[in-house]
């Protein structure tokens, strides 16, 4: 069946195999070439492209994120770190894969009669993982490919610099400082109110599901032993990983005046392009992360809770429109003490933090209106402790951060990968992404994107997936920035012990 596959995609694609300037002599390596093209060419035309991480022009078995970006400098200096380093982003790309080749149409995969699509696409994953290997193999001995990897191991920023000077950026930005300026007094107002019960609604609390008994030393052994390899990135095991999202979870607290305030489950239905929320399913939809702080690399955890919609305010309300959502996340110390905590919304919108007595801010340069906006501090945070959001009706803002311990509520939501979006199954029995090949949820676009659209933001107000969030107008930030957090705190960690 590989053969078959293999004979198919050298069928499909003539010319010259080489990629991005290489050219690959041995017939294996030829094939493998050819293989790439094949299965790119499918995946365009099924666009089913995955946008989470970054393609690597001219290396088809590579992605990379902002992080693995950031290590480009300790890879051209160390054989080890090069060699860590292209394993993850070969295995970043055949994760994207495994969701494309999911999501594409059974038509689009050939395979020998009497095979399923399921068998095909087992037998190009297959095939495509060894060719990654091969052509790794290959690309790392040649000095001249090693450094046009690394040079090309980047990822842009989701900012249009086209659209910024269409829209004279250098001007414009100047009355969107002054509204930035007014929406962060205006939230520093909204979290020194006393909380109420909105007029006409009530207050619902979901708590996260029941921890495994672990305590902080368990942790940090899970986290030193996850974090031994080349990068020092500490990835958990997939058992270790649920146990740390459950004790880490927050719990949430929903203001509720409609179907617009509950949160769920993400379906597809048939013939729509935009999912709806089941509610009668509360889902959070959690995901790694990881930022660098100095010598370490801190284990990042992350929550994900969709609405149906934010609905319209009833006059001319360019910021309603279909999801919404709030997204949460900690940043765990090396013993698992959390540091820091900070939110947005998946369209990158209302980014802002809420560090611990052991992560002090670090002033704003001059000039900078969108650096850190925190509305609150809080204590330590306790084993047995965790967040509870107060989530506002309507807008879902974050109103409010308080401390919880124990079984806070009945209600309880189950914990769900967020890579599950990557490719869900339809009513039609297919798969698709939740994500469009830009990165962008269909459907989702806000009546602000006419009015923002100098500030370089695509789309802005729309959702969007991890890693395309872009969380300010003024300037250039992003949520998954590998130095995010460095840059604007000062945290209390010891030096990594070499």
């Amino acid at each position: 069946m590989m053969r078959l596959l293999s004979l198919m995609a050298i069928a499909l694609v003539s010319g010259c195999a080489g990629l991005g300037g290489a050219e690959y002599i041995s017939p294996a390596a030829h094939e493998c070439a050819n293989w790439y093209r094949a299965i790119d060419e499918q995946i365009d035309a099924g666009a089913v492209r995955d946008a989470q991480d970054t393609r690597v022009a001219g290396f088809p078995y590579l992605r990379t994120s902002r992080l693995l970006s950031s290590f480009r400098g300790e890879a051209a200096a160390s054989e080890r770190v090069l060699h860590a380093l292209v394993d993850r982003m070969q295995a970043l790309d055949l994760e994207a894969r495994r969701h494309e080749i999911a999501n594409l149409a059974p038509e689009r995969l050939a395979a020998p009669p009497g095979a399923s699509a399921a068998q095909a696409g087992t037998v190009a994953l297959r095939r495509t993982q060894d060719c990654g290997r091969l052509l790794q193999e290959i690309d790392l001995a040649v000095p001249e490919r090693r450094a046009l990897l690394l040079e090309r191991a980047t990822v842009p920023d989701d900012y249009s610099t086209m659209s910024r000077i269409v829209g004279l950026y250098a001007l414009t930005k100047v009355p969107f400082s002054q509204g930035v300026r007014r929406y962060q007094d205006e939230v520093r107002a909204a979290f020194a109110r006393e909380l109420a019960p909105p007029p006409g609604g009530w207050v619902v609390r979901f708590a996260p599901p029941p921890p495994p008994e672990a305590d902080r030393a368990v942790v940090a052994a899970v986290l030193a032993r996850a974090a031994e390899g080349p990068l020092g990135i500490p990835e958990p095991s997939r058992h270790e990983l649920y146990a740390l999202l459950a004790a880490y979870a927050p719990s949430f607290e929903i203001e509720v005046t409609g179907d617009h305030d509950r949160f769920g489950e993400l379906r597809l239905l048939r013939g729509a392009a935009t999912p709806v929320v089941d509610a009668a399913s509360a889902a959070v939809y959690a995901n790694l992360a990881w930022t660098r702080y100095r010598d370490r690399v801190l284990l990042q955890l992350v929550y994900t809770i969709w609405f149906a919609e934010r609905p319209s305010d009833g006059g001319l309300d360019i910021l309603a429109g279909k999801l919404d959502g709030v997204t949460w996340r900690v940043t765990l110390d090396p013993e698992g003490e959390p540091l820091l905590y900070d939110a947005m919304h998946p369209c990158g919108c209302y980014h802002m933090f809420f560090p611990t007595p052991r992560a002090e801010p670090i002033p704003a340069p001059d000039g900078e209106v969108e650096w850190a906006l925190v509305p609150q501090r809080l204590p330590a945070i306790a084993p047995g402790e965790r967040p509870l959001l107060r989530i506002a009706a309507r807008t879902h803002y974050v109103e409010r951060v308080s401390v919880v311990k124990g079984a806070d509520s009945l209600a309880r939501y189950a914990l769900r990968p967020y890579d599950e979006l990557r490719s869900l199954g339809d009513l039609s029995g297919g798969r698709r992404s939740l994500f469009g090949p830009d990165g962008l949820i269909a459907g989702t676009g806000r009546a602000e994107r006419f009015l923002f659209w100098p500030m370089g933001i695509a789309s802005a107000g729309a959702m969007r997936q991890w890693g395309r969030h872009a969380t300010a107008f003024v300037g250039r930030r992003h949520f998954d920035d590998a130095d995010l957090i460095e840059r604007r705190f000062k945290l209390a960690i010891p030096e990594r012990v070499r």
